[in-house]
């Protein structure tokens, strides 16, 4: 298994018009994360993909298409969660086949399900699997809560390696941190990396980083080498970005940014909005002259 710390895209996912998987822009995608923004891994399948809106063979397509075009130059953990246990199964035990370093899988939502039936469903994918797992947790849109007992409790399965921590309550970060310390934490909110690198975490990963993944790591090393003023001026300037991207449609925007240099990035898929109005892609040209 390679080493999962550091800077990890969460990756975009290239569709056509018609919402059908466009292969070879998402295999550009890929090359741009390793070539341009040297990223040290990808997260595939996770909410940047927009995979909760994916049947499960379109998911399995996009595994092998990354996995196919990064080989084995960087490191790769698949996102298998589903609410429905049986797919989180399926995808896991492909994923694993094709090679990939680690699987993450989402807490199970929607349905209001109790600690003893989230920690079935991790243990339920590893024992099929036989795979490393990492919890993703990301309150605000599961409505999921993790506390640090519970991950004390997730924990006694050895194969579970840590958490992607999508929330903003770094106090409980710490605290996990500081319970667990061999276990590893990536830091889920690119506005938040400094203050999510200076508690701790030991890597990120961040939908931003397909276009500001140079940015991340300079405000990666340099919080852990005690600069902080210097990664405080970065976070300054990525913020800046992030607002703008945030304002105008975060998954469009970025893939607009992403055409910008070159690469056919496609469009989102139905229901979200599929393309963004001149306005907007008049103000990606705009974010991309001023911050990229």
């Amino acid at each position: 298994m390679k080493n999962l710390k550091g800077i990890f895209s969460a990756l975009l996912v290239s569709f056509n018009e018609d919402g059908s998987i466009n292969e070879q822009g998402l295999r550009e995608i890929v090359r741009y994360n390793i070539d341009k923004m040297k990223v040290d891994g990808l997260y595939v399948g996770g909410s940047t993909g927009e995979n909760f809106m994916l049947s499960t063979e379109e998911k399995k397509e996009i595994f092998r298409i990354a996995k196919e075009e990064a080989k084995d130059q960087i490191a790769l953990i698949a996102q298998v969660g589903s609410v429905n246990l049986k797919e989180a199964v399926e995808l896991g035990k492909y994923a694993t086949s094709l090679g990939y370093d680690c699987l993450s899988a989402v807490t199970p939502f929607y349905y209001k399900f109790s600690f003893a039936e989230i920690k079935h469903y991790y243990d339920t994918i590893i024992a099929e699997t036989g795979s490393n797992m990492i919890v993703y947790s990301i309150p605000f849109l599961t409505g999921v809560n993790i506390g640090v007992e519970q991950f004390g409790e997730l924990y006694k399965n050895p194969k579970i390696i840590g958490v992607k921590f999508t929330a903003g309550d770094f106090y409980l970060l710490e605290r996990v941190k500081k319970a667990y310390p061999d276990h590893l934490i990536w830091a889920g909110f690119d506005e938040m990396m400094l203050p999510a690198t200076s508690l701790g975490v030991d890597g990120a990963i961040g939908s931003t980083f397909n276009v500001n993944g140079i940015r991340a790591r300079q405000i990666f090393e340099l919080t852990k080498a005690g600069k902080l003023d210097e990664a405080l001026k970065i976070q300054h300037v990525t913020n800046d970005l992030i607002e703008g991207i945030l304002s105008n449609g975060l998954y469009l925007t970025i893939k607009e940014l992403l055409k910008l240099d070159g690469v056919d990035a496609g469009f989102c898929r139905e229901p979200m909005t599929t393309v963004l109005t001149a306005e907007k892609i008049a103000f990606a040209k705009q974010l991309k002259q001023k911050y990229l």
